[in-house]
C-alpha cells in the first residue's frame, strides 16, 4: 500500500472511480491488441493481464462503494426510527 508523504511537493494522487478504471483497462487492452504489439507477444499478454486485473479492481471498488452507501442509508434509517 502506498502512503502519501505530506512533506512532498508533488500533489496527492487521486483515487480513480470505477468507470475511470474501466476506461484505463479498455485503453490497455486496445494497446495490447494494436499492430504495434504484434512483434511483442509477451508484453501484449502483460497488458491484457493488467487490463483484466484493473477491471476486477473496478468491479470490487464499485461493489464496496455500493455496499458502503447502502450501510450508510440503513444507519440513517435506523437513527430516524430511533433504533440506533
Amino acid at each position: 500500500m502506498v502512503t502519501y508523504d505530506s512533506t512532498s511537493t508533488s500533489p496527492a494522487p487521486q483515487q480513480m472511480r470505477p468507470d475511470e478504471m474501466r476506461g484505463l483497462a479498455k485503453r490497455l487492452r486496445a494497446r495490447a491488441d494494436s499492430v504495434l504489439m504484434k512483434d511483442q507477444p509477451h508484453q501484449a499478454a502483460d497488458l491484457r493481464q493488467a487490463a483484466s486485473l484493473i477491471e476486477q479492481l473496478a468491479n470490487l471498488t464499485a461493489e464496496i462503494l455500493t455496499s458502503a452507501a447502502m450501510i450508510d442509508r440503513l444507519a440513517r434509517l435506523l437513527r430516524i426510527a430511533g433504533g440506533a
